[in-house]
């Protein structure tokens, strides 16, 4: 199996696990009782010039323990007050070391829009997302089939939560389209073999219609990577490890968005 693979299983079995406590009905439940979201994600991201999104995480498959320290509520505040436009929050466990409660808890801190990134496997972890906080949810399609996408983004839809319909090829660029995707993620990093080809969002840029918003992730580095991407009319771009390993996160957000 791919790590892809392996990832997509191991949520499997947390969803199962966490049914035992919390079954899908009561999950559902609580997150039909909160105030119904107004899609504030996809909000952030229309406006003329390039968003950003940076990404809280602890590890990851390819890179293993990114930050020995993990000050995850101070990484946030630090976002925000750089003008971040919104803050994407690892919750996968096993892999990325990440936790349900970093997302309850910096979702609560801040006034930007969080996005839960997660490998969503079931419905379950869509009501999860939205009682613990999130206004945005990452669908991949590598791991999803069509109809799976379709339903999942109504069940967005429902909760007032955008989805983050992640893409890696023009088939899969097809398939979000396909299945109503209002905000389409190109992955640079292939998340079957973690090789990054900062050329694929400009490859599959043209496939994708200017309504829907198009968001750059992985192997974004430099201001003249954003100069670039703005040049092919990338609405966001979502930005994890080297704002992770900046000493003053700040002043690097401030460098890529050219304020310095």
């Amino acid at each position: 199996m791919t790590i892809l693979e392996q990832l997509a299983e191991h949520a499997r079995k947390r969803v199962t696990e966490a049914q035992e406590t919390v079954s899908i009905e009561k999950i559902k439940r609580m997150a039909l009782s909160m105030p119904k979201g107004a899609f504030a994600f996809e909000k952030a991201l229309k406006k003329p010039e390039i968003s950003f999104i940076c990404e809280c995480k602890k590890a990851s498959p390819s890179k293993g323990v990114i930050a020995e320290e993990f000050p995850y509520e101070k990484i946030a505040l630090d976002y925000e007050d750089a003008g971040a436009d919104a803050i994407s929050v690892l919750t996968e466990p096993k892999w990325f070391l990440g936790k349900n409660e970093y997302l309850q808890e910096i979702s609560q801190m801040v006034s930007i829009p969080c996005l839960r990134k997660d490998f969503t496997v079931d419905e379950y972890m869509i009501y999860e997302a939205k009682v613990l906080g999130a206004s945005a949810v990452l669908l991949i399609c590598s791991i999803l089939t069509e109809k799976e996408l379709s339903d999942y983004i109504k069940s967005c839809d429902n909760l007032g939560l955008s989805a983050l319909v992640e893409v890696h090829d023009e088939r899969e660029v097809q398939m979000a389209v396909n299945a109503g995707a209002r905000v389409i993620g190109v992955n640079n990093r292939n998340l079957k073999d973690f090789t990054v080809d900062a050329e694929n969002s400009r490859r599959l840029r043209s496939l994708v219609p200017e309504e829907i918003l198009f968001v750059a992730e992985s192997g974004v580095k430099t201001r003249a990577d954003i100069e670039a991407l703005q040049e092919i009319g990338v609405d966001a771009v979502l930005i994890g490890e080297t704002m992770m390993r900046a000493e003053n996160k700040k002043a690097k957000l401030k460098e890529l968005r050219g304020c310095l």
